[in-house]
């Protein structure tokens, strides 16, 4: 079946991690690590961290966010003391007000003018805290997406499917017509093809060799993932 739509998580797909916050906090608590070093630390705690999620538990709970921000301080050998409690709570305050997911993908804004003229409908699915809408308009991504879904507006989460069939009924297509992308395994992947849709799971440091889906570095290679098949439709293996 023809490929329609793509709609995209928000976090670690079209916005990323401010390193620099956690590298300031972490500085002020006397550790002098480069944004770098945090960056590839965070690819292989998202990895750790989809272990956990696995489970079932809520991406937006308190202790995820602590669980997360723990495997990331493990990954760069900054033990987990009162210290490192301090910069979370440095970080975790910056993530209230500001949200720390609020640098824009610099691949961003050109993928999805690509997919947009190719005749794609775009949308957005984020597991969030209610401020997502605000962030993608003041990073200009807007006028890209056909809804932006906030699980904290909508009250249902991902992985949960039903927040994935809120968008395609909203695009009016079948499951099969549509693609999500993005960044965690056993929420994205899982959830999106539980709903019947399609997906591609980003892995920038190719830590994800374990799971079985469709999978690209970035959003360059995922475009071009899709716009490769996007004349005959995506047959499997797009399809899990």
């Amino acid at each position: 079946m023809t490929l329609k739509a793509v709609i995209f998580d928000a976090g670690n797909t079209l916005m990323l991690v401010n390193y620099g916050v956690v590298v300031e906090a972490l500085g002020a608590e006397g550790w002098d690590v480069e944004e770098a070093a945090v960056r590839e630390a965070e690819y292989r705690a998202r990895v750790r961290l989809d272990q956990v999620l696995a489970r079932r538990h809520s991406t937006e709970a308190p202790e995820i966010f602590r669980t997360y921000m723990r495997f990331v301080c493990e990954e760069i050998d900054v033990p987990w003391d009162e210290a490192a409690e301090r910069a979370l709570g440095r970080i975790a305050a910056y993530h209230r007000v500001h949200n720390l997911w609020d640098r824009l993908n610099p691949q961003a804004q050109t993928v999805l003018e690509m997919l947009r003229d190719r005749g794609l409908t775009l949308g957005m699915i984020s597991n969030s805290n209610g401020w997502v809408e605000r962030l993608v308009m003041e990073n200009g991504l807007r006028p890209y997406f056909h809804f932006v879904l906030d699980s904290r507006l909508i009250g249902v989460e991902k992985p949960d499917p039903r927040i994935f069939q809120i968008a395609l009924d909203r695009l009016g297509i079948d499951p099969a017509e549509a693609l999500y992308i993005g960044d965690l395994y056993s929420i994205d992947v899982v959830g999106s093809r539980a709903a019947g849709m399609r997906a591609i799971l980003l892995d920038p440091a190719g830590l994800w060799d374990h799971v079985d889906c469709p999978k690209a570095r970035d959003l360059s290679e995922a475009a071009d993932l899709i716009l490769k098949q996007i004349g005959a439709g995506l047959p499997r293996p797009w399809a899990g």
